[in-house]
């Protein structure tokens, strides 16, 4: 007697639920990953593609970060960001990362051995020569450390470049990687990287650029002209091809007729009528595909599709508020740990030490108006002010964070310049030089 097999579900033998006749039991998936080549086509070809890619990359990036320590550290460490074009290099390989499923930055430091490891407590003021982004498809990967009790556990011990096969070691690179896989077994050939961020929703992408070109072609057809000729068919076999042209002089000749006087002539045995196509759903149609777009892409459609949120009393501040924590945490555990080593290098390489108390925070996605600014700097003087009068603090400490505060609301430009110059005027002499 055969074996059935094992079903772990719903089963209606009456009713056919859940049997072989039951055509929602035979859906299931199947993992058909789009190439990098549909993968660029789409990204160059469609502006939800495009959209879908950079706008996550462009907002992680967007508003950057702000650096915590004394002025002068703060402004030697954004001399250094700005000297290297950190911030734009980020978002260049983040986007490759989303699009192709990763990507890489390479830390120059002057050294011919990249095959060794980097010695980040080794690099001198200036020791941070460029930044080189490397897209997914020039960097291969050497044998995967299969030891768990090493931190590499699963990751390529090594990274070939180009047609060369250079060996760089994995500390000289900051890692970029698209979506998470379930198992790096998953990852094949692109072993160590992700899943392409727009491979997800690429169905539902072409779909919309489906509708919407299907939509374009449809207006081309919104109203036909349908003439009626009185034994039509008939002329057609008896005659052929030059009834046919007859035919269709006979339509241009009405058509003209009727473009310059509003009135179309017609033999009495024919009929006219005009076939008009409707619209009227074709804007609820677009809008559910769109939102499929939306869903699968986790961005706003206020945001992805630059509209305005529907609905009696919508504002979309609550999309835009999922949307930006969502930023938030992918800058905190996507973004900020591949940056971790690139960043000591970055410290090193301006400072040319690395002082503990120096960290950084990512600024928010939402850029407060100037009144806003406003009223947050006069809470803050409140705030100050209260501290002076606990007397818990030195008021040259409180005055000079006070500076950096007014310095990063952006309500006072030139303040901290100003105050340095008053307190540390130039030519200024040091009256212990020539004292016996």
């Amino acid at each position: 007697m055969a074996k059935l097999p094992f079903i772990d579900g719903l089963r209606n033998i009456v009713a056919n639920l859940g049997t072989e006749r039951d055509k929602a039991s035979q859906s299931h998936y199947v993992l058909q990953m789009p190439s990098d080549a549909e993968l660029s086509a789409a990204y160059r070809t469609s502006a939800t593609a495009r959209k879908v890619v950079d706008m996550p990359a462009e907002d992680m990036a967007r508003e950057w970060r702000e650096w915590q320590g004394n002025s002068d550290q703060i402004e030697l460490i954004e001399a250094e960001e700005k000297r290297l074009g950190i911030q734009g290099k980020v978002m260049q390989a983040k986007i490759k990362a989303r699009l192709f499923g990763g990507a890489a930055i390479y830390i120059g430091t002057g050294e011919q051995n990249g095959a060794l490891p980097l010695n980040v407590r080794a690099i001198k003021k200036g020791g941070v020569k460029y930044l080189t982004v490397i897209p997914r498809t020039d960097l291969n990967a050497g044998e995967i450390e299969t030891d768990p009790r090493l931190p590499g556990y699963g990751l390529p011990r090594f990274y070939t470049i180009g047609v060369s096969q250079d060996r760089i070691h994995p500390s000289r690179l900051v890692l970029m990687r698209g979506e998470e896989l379930p198992d790096d077994n998953m990852a094949g050939v692109q072993q160590g990287w992700g899943d392409s961020s727009l491979a997800s929703c690429f169905t539902h992408v072409t779909n919309l650029d489906a509708v919407v070109a299907n939509v374009v072609s449809l207006t081309y057809e919104a109203n036909v002209d349908v003439v009626g000729i009185k034994g039509f068919n008939d002329g057609l076999k008896s005659f052929g091809e030059e009834y046919e042209k007859r035919a269709i002089q006979r339509a241009s000749l009405q058509a003209r007729g009727k473009g310059i006087n509003g009135m179309l002539m017609i033999d009495a045995d024919d009929t006219y009528n005009r076939k008009s196509a409707s619209f009227a759903t074709l804007p609820d149609l677009m809008d559910r595909f769109m939102q499929l777009v939306s869903a699968a892409s986790s961005i706003p459609v206020t945001r992805l599709f630059g509209i305005s949120p529907g609905g009696m009393n919508a504002t979309g501040e609550s999309d835009e508020k999922v949307y930006t924590d969502r930023i938030k945490s992918m800058q905190t555990l996507e973004l900020e740990p591949a940056l971790s080593v690139l960043d000591e290098c970055l410290i090193q390489s301006a400072l040319g030490s690395r002082p503990a108390e120096i960290f950084y925070n990512w600024r928010p996605l939402y850029v407060p108006s100037f009144k806003e600014r406003s009223e947050n700097a006069e809470r803050m003087a409140k705030a100050f002010q209260l501290l002076n009068d606990m007397n818990l603090l030195p008021a040259e400490v409180l005055s000079e964070t006070l500076v950096n505060v007014f310095t990063e609301l952006g309500v006072s430009p030139g303040l901290q310049g100003a105050v340095d110059k008053y307190f540390k005027p130039t030519g200024e002499t040091d009256l212990s030089e020539g004292e016996d």
